[in-house]
């Protein structure tokens, strides 16, 4: 007796998992219990009799059937959600623009992907980043000059504004590769004391790690600011100070070995991206769609990201 019958939620799932690599980020992708991710996996191997991946493997080996299950998946996905896009065009009417403020430099890395995923799938909605570094992003939309705002936190004082979650990830402090901290396995407050620590030219309350870090400890090391990413790491590879980012925007060159890392606390210092916009926009589709392509192309591309 056929226990299931193969449904759109079962591609999905074997999609995540594929483009995942675990089953632990799968569930995460798609907002499950890993518990519930596997009870669907079992009911589709029910079904056809046969393992679809191989459990010990990392990534997930996929079997013949499994296989064959994710080319369908390939094929019929895209369609299903090239349909709901019409839909929403149809019952809501084509065209809008999507202009996104963002208050952090580092935000471009991982912003352009998913800009261009979004632009393949929305073609006829004018999608563009306001010029600039903007210490306030979420004034932009209640000036109108903004439709989405890319921020590091939910202000719950904030009136009128709706917040989506977009992922949360590892900051690491910065240094030269043959800095004296390198000995220890992570560093607290105290070790920037006598340190000069470069930072984007920002407010400190944007700063992670001088707002949960340093300003807690009553730790005031000398400061150097610099707005080019590039140019901070170049001040921290000779010697001339340390930094703070965050783990996916340095990995291509921590992997290169131009810099060198350590953990921030025992627990490690985390950061957090939102997308906020005014309620009156939270609805339409298109944006729902940038969020949810943006969370997903992040998850699966960016070093050490978690959903929130």
């Amino acid at each position: 007796m056929i226990q299931s019958i193969l449904e759109i939620r079962h591609l999905r799932t074997l999609q995540a998992l594929r483009d995942s690599g675990s089953l632990v980020r799968a569930a995460q992708l798609l907002n499950l219990t890993q518990s519930a991710l596997s009870h669907q996996i079992k009911l589709l191997e029910d079904r056809y009799g046969t393992p679809l991946f191989e459990r010990k493997s990392v990534p997930p080996q996929f079997s013949a059937t499994g296989t064959r299950l994710l080319q369908l998946a390939d094929a019929v996905l895209p369609q299903v959600e090239a349909a709901e896009r019409d839909v929403a065009r149809l019952s809501q009417g084509q065209g809008g623009q999507l202009r996104i403020a963002v208050e952090c430099h580092t935000c471009f890395d991982w912003l352009m992907p998913a800009m261009d995923a979004f632009r393949a799938r929305w073609p006829e909605v004018e999608l563009d980043i306001v010029s600039g570094f903007h210490a306030d992003p979420v004034g932009l939309l209640h000036q109108g000059r903004a439709d989405l705002a890319i921020v590091s936190e939910v202000d719950a004082q904030e009136q009128g504004v709706d917040y989506h979650p977009l992922f949360g990830f590892e900051i690491r402090a910065l240094l030269a590769n043959t800095h004296a901290l390198l000995a220890k396995p992570y560093l607290v407050a105290q070790d920037f004391a006598d340190q000069t620590v470069i930072t984007y030219p920002v407010p400190d309350e944007m700063l992670d790690l001088v707002r949960q870090v340093l300003e807690p400890a009553g730790v005031r090391p000398p400061r150097r600011t610099t707005e080019l990413t590039v140019a901070m790491l170049q001040l921290v590879a000779s010697g001339r100070g340390v930094a703070a980012l965050p783990l996916w925007a340095v990995q291509g060159y921590l992997d290169r070995g131009y810099v060198a890392a350590r953990p921030i606390g025992t627990q490690g210092l985390r950061g957090e991206l939102h997308a906020a916009c005014l309620p009156q926009l939270s609805s339409r589709p298109f944006l729902q769609d940038f969020v949810r392509v943006t969370r997903e192309t992040s998850f699966v591309t960016l070093k050490g990201v978690e959903l929130l």
